[in-house]
């Protein structure tokens, strides 16, 4: 820290996605198309299972928190990403960018409990499927669900009080579309190395343990599923658990190329492309995902529609 400048930062430049100029528009269109489809996709989910009571059980209680969550998720970045693009204001002030990490932390952590949760569902209603209902009981759905919302709380929180706690000098540069924790820490010009470890160890669990308990829920479906070999067994169980495994490798894919195994090859854009695809494109495909593979979610649409129908006809 010797010889470097201490003044007080009190706001951020974004420098957003490495478009150029003449590219702007197009893609300022793209990123809007897509912000609108992932917020009016997941408000579906929510609507539905909210009005369908065929739709009140285990498995739709984990799914709306986890469409709430992805949509919380991506309108913690989309929002300011095209507001920059339109504006060219790269600005954001200090206490946005903590509060910007602060629910960005919060609820990537969030569907990363909320996928654990999906997958122990998943292997309760394939492997024990005659005491479902009285494993997955009321109390046991309600602690699945808080939980998890308690747990990200605290790890949200104690990185951004973490975070808080550092000086940053001159630069104020962030080379992302928002504020990311590891490309705040560059920026530092105090002691990150207690940043740093509680990200490793911390952080380290917090996708490694629930990636691992998905890991082993399938690991003992499929066990389940070979014991009996049937070909309506196979088609029931990928039916199941096809949609929730496919948003599971979509969502764990990226991360764990981007943060768990990173490349001394990986460029600024290669990491904000990769970036893109756990913060705007997942969310944006799971409803899609778990609508279009669901024939529940199909038949409570109908229902849905059928009602209002009737209502209008009256």
């Amino acid at each position: 820290m010797t010889g470097r400048n201490q003044t007080t930062i009190s706001e951020f430049l974004l420098l957003g996605l490495p478009i150029k100029s003449e590219h702007q528009n197009l893609f300022y269109a793209l990123f809007l198309a897509m912000y609108v489809t992932t917020v009016l996709g997941n408000l579906l989910i929510l609507v539905l299972i909210c009005l369908d009571p065929h739709l009140h059980t285990p498995m739709y209680l984990f799914l709306s928190n986890l469409s709430f969550s992805d949509l919380c998720f991506s309108s913690v970045t989309m929002p300011k990403l095209l507001q920059n693009m339109q504006s060219q204001d790269l600005s954001i002030p200090y206490a946005g960018c903590l509060t910007q990490m602060y629910f960005f932390l919060f609820f990537g952590d969030l569907e990363d409990f909320l996928l654990v949760a999906m997958a122990y569902d998943r292997y309760v209603a394939i492997c024990f499927p005659l005491h479902y209902t009285t494993i997955m009981s009321p109390r046991l759905c309600l602690f699945l669900v808080v939980l998890p919302w308690v747990l990200t709380t605290f790890h949200a929180m104690l990185h951004t009080l973490l975070m808080a706690r550092l000086h940053f000098c001159e630069d104020n540069v962030i080379p992302h579309f928002f504020c990311d924790l590891s490309a705040l820490l560059k920026l530092s010009c105090s002691d990150t190395r207690v940043n740093e470890l509680v990200i490793f160890f911390v952080g380290g669990l917090i996708i490694v343990i629930p990636f691992l308990l998905i890991i082993m829920s399938y690991a003992r479906i499929v066990s389940s599923i070979l014991k009996v070999p049937s070909a309506k067994g196979i088609c029931k169980a990928f039916s199941t658990c096809g949609s929730h495994l496919t948003v599971v490798c979509l969502f764990y894919g990226t991360i764990i190329g981007l943060y768990l195994c990173p490349s001394a090859n990986n460029s600024i854009v290669k990491e904000t492309v990769m970036s893109m695809m756990y913060t705007v494109v997942a969310p944006m495909l799971n409803p899609f995902i778990y609508s279009l593979r669901n024939r529940d979610m199909k038949g409570a649409l109908r229902r849905v529609i059928c009602r209002k129908k009737i209502h209008f006809s009256l």
